[in-house]
């Protein structure tokens, strides 16, 4: 795994042994920035089920202004930790080692995040309760602005989305898995 583009472009990456984290292929990770290039330059960033931090990472490489990452294991918190200090761009960033719910409730108070990826592992519904998490609490740091971009296997359901409060604005299909582009339905009409 390697940064694609930017200030730490061709950079490698550490990524942890075994199956607990399942970074995003490369040439996935560079459609997905090709779609984002408009929006990237200057944003707060928020990295969540963030694995190794390869798209937070890239992010800030491509100009995000911040960029804090959500991540339980503790061993992929190091390897987070440790590319942010590899890339030198670890001044803008910041790392919490918690749950997915936890870590937003600490968010609480922050300013608006521009963008917010997750990564949850698959089939376990986490990206589901993040959002219902967002519904009913309606954190300050996910405004009407805010794009949502998950990452999940082929096929999720996101049809509940709506009921949520929120509109799907795109959906980009690979082999194995897509990105579902959500915001809040305030600002999707």
């Amino acid at each position: 795994m390697r940064v694609i583009a930017g200030t730490a472009r061709r950079l490698p990456l550490k990524t942890i042994a075994g199956k607990d984290t399942r970074p995003t292929t490369d040439r996935i990770k560079e459609t997905l920035f090709n779609i984002l290039q408009n929006d990237i330059y200057g944003v707060r960033f928020l990295d969540v089920f963030a694995g190794s931090g390869g798209i937070g990472i890239e992010a800030l490489s491509r100009g995000a202004a911040y960029a804090a990452f959500i991540e339980q294991n503790r061993a992929a918190v190091d390897c987070i930790r440790d590319n942010l200090r590899f890339t030198h761009l670890d001044g803008q960033a910041s790392v919490m080692q918690s749950d997915v719910l936890s870590a937003f409730s600490r968010l609480e108070g922050e300013r608006p995040f521009g963008i917010i990826f997750m990564d949850p592992p698959y089939g376990k519904e986490l990206e589901r309760a993040a959002l219902e998490y967002i519904s009913l609490h309606r954190p300050s740091f996910v405004d009407g602005q805010t794009l949502i971009i998950i990452e999940a296997a082929i096929g999720t359901d996101f049809s509940y989305v709506q009921e949520l409060g929120f509109a799907l604005r795109r959906v980009k299909e690979y082999k194995t898995n897509m990105h579902a582009f959500l915001v809040r339905r305030e600002s999707a009409d």
